[in-house]
């Protein structure tokens, strides 16, 4: 995916914590994301009042303005909650602190290996076998081949694939995929963690499995940022939030404090007439 980039865009290349994630960091400065406008879209009265629009001088777009001067520094321990409504800027962020996307003003800092569950089908082949996708998607990840190898034999037994792992992905049903790549994802020990909502897998009795594992898997994590709709969820796993409106973050305190302060602002806005409820 294309944006548009500034010349005050900077990335400090992650440190390796060898697993030991006693110094893990998280470190956003200013974080800026624009994507580009596709096609002659010219400046028109009756959205000149959304200050998200970028425009050039001749009154073309430019550009949809997705985060503006996004700063917050996590250190070991502490869990970040994202609230925010659809269209927010939360999936975006996510996508830059796990490294998919630059941010095009602004610097990222992060200090320790960061492990996103954004997308966990990320580097998955359907023509390999499942133990070369186990491979695949360790490497890809950015983890050696020896570390892969230590994880294999969990790996087999958790995803309940037997014989199936020496067979390729195309012949696997849709829950048997995503017992393998939940496998593989929660296998590494994380240092800083990106979740998009909660991560399940299978059917009734590996969902059971698969939660337990899943809050094993978030405890271990040195940091955890974690985007959700789930007030339970949030209360269960995290200490602080940010609330991102329009791509700024609108507030940022302990976890409580900006739920409670979002989910009033979000009944306040059902109940005016005057507003569009839950757009995207």
């Amino acid at each position: 995916m294309a944006i548009l980039m500034d010349e005050s865009t900077a990335r400090t290349p992650p440190v390796d914590l060898g697993g030991a994630h006693q110094g893990a960091a998280l470190i956003a400065d200013k974080i800026g994301i624009v994507f580009p406008a596709r096609g002659p879209v010219v400046h028109e009265a009756e959205i000149t009042g959304d200050d998200r629009m970028v425009w050039t001088s001749r009154g073309r777009l430019k550009g949809i303005r997705a985060l503006e001067d996004i700063s917050f520094s996590l250190r070991q321990g502490d869990r970040l909650a994202i609230v925010g409504r659809n269209g927010s800027g939360k999936t975006t962020l996510l996508q830059v602190l796990a490294g998919i996307l630059s941010p095009v003003s602004g610097q990222l800092t992060t200090t320790g290996r960061v492990t996103s569950l954004i997308n966990i089908n990320l580097g998955i082949q359907p023509e390999a076998t499942g133990h070369r996708n186990i491979t695949l998607r360790g490497l890809a990840a950015g983890y050696s081949h020896k570390a892969i190898e230590a994880k294999r034999a969990e790996i087999m037994e958790f995803s309940e694939l037997g014989e199936f792992l020496d067979l390729p992905l195309e012949a696997y049903s849709s829950g048997m995929r995503m017992r393998l790549t939940f496998s593989i994802a929660t296998a590494f020990e994380p240092e800083i963690l990106i979740l998009d909502e909660w991560l399940s897998a299978g059917d009734v009795s590996f969902k059971k499995k698969a939660t337990g594992r899943m809050r094993e898997f978030v405890s271990k994590a040195g940091i955890l940022v974690l985007a959700s709709h789930s007030r339970k969820l949030i209360q269960d796993n995290c200490d602080t939030a940010i609330w991102l409106d329009n791509g700024r973050i609108r507030e940022f305190g302990p976890a409580e404090q900006v739920v409670n302060a979002y989910e009033a602002d979000q009944k306040q806005t059902k109940d005016d007439p005057g507003t569009l409820a839950g757009a995207a």
